[in-house]
């Protein structure tokens, strides 16, 4: 491994850590359920950014269940993501357009 991939996987780690962290902070300090859906989508990034990295280093139990020849897991991690973002964006323009 070079430094510019150790550096790479350095930096996914703690800026996700810390955006985890803070999502996790804000979850506790509000019950707003588009900002609880946002800290949701923010974790599965985390997740998805840790999983990846456990992938380059060959640590990945992705082998039993496949979709095609694409592993599961690989599968349903970006999309859980973007689907709490999806989610949080739609309650804020039906709260919005409630609102006019």
């Amino acid at each position: 491994m070079d430094s510019g991939q150790t550096a790479y996987i350095l930096s996914q780690l703690v800026l996700g850590a810390v955006a985890t962290f803070l999502a996790i902070m804000l979850w506790s300090r509000t019950r707003d359920v588009a900002w609880m859906l946002i800290v949701m989508g923010t974790i599965f990034a985390y997740i998805e950014i840790v999983y990846s990295i456990l992938g380059l280093f060959g640590i990945d139990g992705s082998k039993w269940f496949l979709i095609g020849s694409v592993p599961l897991i690989s599968f349903i991690l970006p999309l859980l993501r973007m689907i709490f973002f999806i989610s949080a964006f739609m309650v804020m323009i039906v709260r919005h357009s409630m609102k006019n």
